[in-house]
């Protein structure tokens, strides 16, 4: 006896399947099924899909839009200043309320894990309570994996050095930096040395906030990719946002890009919020800050889309739909082909899941008994549609439902209802 079963699903490889699940995993997944199961998920037709995930998101500063007030220039400084206006006044409540507002968003999308950095700048370490506390709630159906993140720098302020170890020592699980937000280039780069030996000691990941920034002299990536080889640590860092590599000499990426390579460094572009804040200063041609994807993924490094804000100092708008943030990658990277559409699919969930770490993810028997149900017949049409999540299912549970996405019409000579499927 099974305790689940969701029959008939289209997986994102094409083959018809049913999945059967047991408590918290997934006991087999194979063509028509026979057993006989407590509850039954009809999903004939439909894409059977792992969790989406994102692997870079600010939780502490979620659904905060217009507190204390709008980001009036649109850029990433003026962001910062007000969020670090707002990490002062927020208490842990709020934070705490406002996390897990948006996690209920996320295991509605079947969101199902994210990686968020924690600003550690403040002395109290609100930040981080709260982030703590959300973590613990919400285990049961969401894997969050929490960075600390020196928002003003590792040096720049008096204790940041220190609060990233507080926060370290508190049980936050990744080591995050900023460098092109020191006040120096050499401060920089001292930051990402001391920061991945720390990581070293500690047996930790590393992923660092990298050259987000228009400046192509902004290099840090460089010395990420050599502390990374220096200290052993390839296949555990990541690099976020990367922007300043789409305005750098092509010369210099060609030495670039086999660095990250040979270091085994995970790149996570963030389209929504790179395109948004970078150019502000450019009249035209404007650049829009996305940084090289398909020259990275030609070279074997591993790229995945990340989400990084939603209604907060930074971007106004966002609904924790991970379609949504590989669409705008698809079209800003120019990922047009079949093949790429479909890559921009396995980029928000199995490449970013591998980026995070999660060693039982997938649609695979002995997994996590985490997937969703797609109101489309692919990858390629999810992404068209961003569709419903018919059933989103959380280590073993149905935690979500949703209709279909049909319209009712009132057309002459036409049909009752339309759906924008072709398949």
């Amino acid at each position: 006896m099974f305790d689940l079963i969701v029959k008939g699903g289209t997986l994102p490889d094409g083959r018809v399947a049913d999945v059967a699940i047991r408590g918290d995993r997934i006991a087999e997944i194979a063509p028509n099924i026979e057993f006989e199961a407590r509850k039954v998920i009809d999903a004939a037709g439909d894409l059977v899909s792992p969790p989406f995930v994102d692997p870079h998101f600010h939780l502490d500063a979620t659904l905060s839009f217009g507190t204390p007030r709008v980001n009036a220039s649109g850029t990433l400084l003026e962001g910062i200043g007000l969020w670090g206006e707002l990490r002062d006044v927020a208490t842990v409540d709020d934070m705490v309320e406002r996390a897990l507002s948006y996690c209920d968003w996320a295991a509605s999308m079947g969101l199902l894990a994210i990686r968020s950095h924690v600003d550690t700048t403040p002395d109290h370490l609100n930040t981080v309570t709260a982030m703590l506390e959300v973590r613990e709630k919400v285990k049961e159906y969401i894997d969050l994996q929490l960075v600390a993140f020196p928002q003003d720098g590792l040096y720049r302020s008096k204790t940041g050095r220190d609060n990233v170890i507080r926060a370290l020592d508190m049980g936050v699980d990744v080591v995050g930096g900023i460098p092109h937000f020191e006040r120096t280039m050499a401060d920089g780069t001292a930051s990402l040395t001391d920061l991945c030996e720390i990581a070293t000691k500690r047996g930790l990941p590393v992923d660092i906030h990298c050259d987000e920034t228009d400046d192509p002299m902004s290099r840090h990536i460089e010395t990420l990719a050599y502390e990374t080889t220096r200290l052993g640590l390839q296949g555990r860092v990541a690099g976020s946002h990367l922007t300043s590599m789409h305005s750098m000499d092509n010369y210099y990426v060609s030495k670039l890009l086999p660095l990250i390579a040979e270091a085994e460094i995970s790149a996570i572009p963030n389209p929504l919020i790179n395109i948004v804040l970078q150019g502000r200063h450019d009249t035209f041609p404007k650049r829009r800050g996305l940084t090289r994807v398909k020259e990275m993924q030609a070279m074997g490094i591993r790229v995945g889309w990340g989400q990084d804000c939603v209604l907060d100092p930074w971007y106004s708008l966002g609904t924790a739909d991970m379609l949504d943030v590989a669409f705008m990658g698809l079209h800003v990277a120019q990922m047009t082909h079949p093949d790429e559409m479909a890559r921009c699919f396995t980029m928000v969930t199995e490449d970013n899941a591998a980026i995070m770490g999660l060693a039982d993810y997938g649609l695979r028997k002995g997994a996590l008994a985490s997937l969703v149900v797609l109101d489309a017949a692919s990858p390629i049409e999810a992404l068209r549609l961003r569709p419903a999540r018919l059933a989103v299912i959380a280590k073993g549970k149905v935690i979500a439902r949703s209709p279909r996405g049909d319209a009712t019409l009132s057309l002459p000579g036409r049909g009752a209802t339309v759906r924008r499927r072709l398949i």
